[in-house]
């Protein structure tokens, strides 16, 4: 399964939402891939790997070099995952150099590349997790064109509920022009608020405005999700009681029903 956590408005939680699911999917067993595809490198930072410095761990922008140079041996996307900390997780971890090479790789139509890499990790992974950057944009085309599906971040804000349209517009013309089968899974809502009026309200027009399902399980707002991204260390090794990484897993149980959710909560 490659499953794309994409919006086109920044600060949703798309590297919050694709690392903590992906460490949910690690603690059930499952040897689990993130590749971030944002210059940002959030997620990358998120699990250990500052990408800001000079020696920093080779990544995606490494291995999409290849392909505007001339390599005798060129390395296969496997070779640039990096193990994490945690026990089944790993990455393909951005840099900033993305942004310097989209230009050449979008001139010399390398968009199907990504597709082509995650065939290839798909022998190799139970399931990979994507994060794009928070616009339609070379990276995010080309993960969704390689996907199987993608969460659709939401943030209870007025402008993340007009952008929804827009958004929507752009999947149903990619999956028509390059991937018939990617289906969107969901609008997942975060940072909600039950006690407020808007959020209720935002939620409510989109259940009954959008062709895609809203998912059950809303991930509320917490100083916890603050905590984790400085300890570099998803919800469900911190704090796996907390009522926010109790929510992730709930999340994970409506994509994933074949599991038992207690299990990965076990201390």
């Amino acid at each position: 399964m490659k499953r794309v956590v994409f919006n086109q408005k920044g600060g949703v939680g798309k590297s919050s939402i694709s690392v903590n699911l992906a460490a949910i999917s690690a603690a059930f067993g499952l040897k689990t891939l993130v590749i971030d595809l944002d210059s940002q490198a959030n997620s990358s930072h998120y699990l250990g790997f500052d990408q800001t410095q000079p020696q920093r761990a080779a990544g995606i922008s490494d291995f999409l070099k290849q392909t505007v140079g001339w390599f005798a041996s060129p390395k296969e996307a496997i070779d640039f995952v990096q193990p994490t900390q945690f026990e089944n997780l790993y990455l393909l971890a951005a840099s900033p150099e993305l942004a310097d090479i989209e230009r050449e790789l979008e001139s010399r139509y390398k968009i199907f590349k990504i597709r082509d890499a995650l065939t290839e990790l798909e022998q190799q992974f139970d399931r990979i997790y994507i994060d794009t950057p928070p616009n339609f944009n070379f990276y995010s085309k080309s993960a969704l064109i390689g996907a199987d599906s993608v969460l659709i971040p939401f943030d209870c804000d007025g402008f993340s509920a007009q952008a929804i349209d827009h958004l929507m517009a752009n999947l149903l013309e990619l999956k028509s022009d390059h991937n018939p089968g990617l289906t969107a899974e969901g609008i997942v809502v975060n940072q909600f608020n039950p006690q407020a009026k808007l959020p209720q309200q935002l939620v409510q027009q989109l259940i009954a405005n959008q062709g895609i399902p809203v998912l059950d399980s809303k991930l509320s707002s917490s100083v916890k999700m603050r905590e984790s991204h400085h300890a570099q260390t998803p919800l469900i090794y911190l704090a796996p009681k907390h009522k926010l990484t109790q929510q992730f897993v709930q999340l994970f149980a409506l994509l994933e029903p074949e599991f038992i959710v207690a299990d990965a909560t076990e201390e």
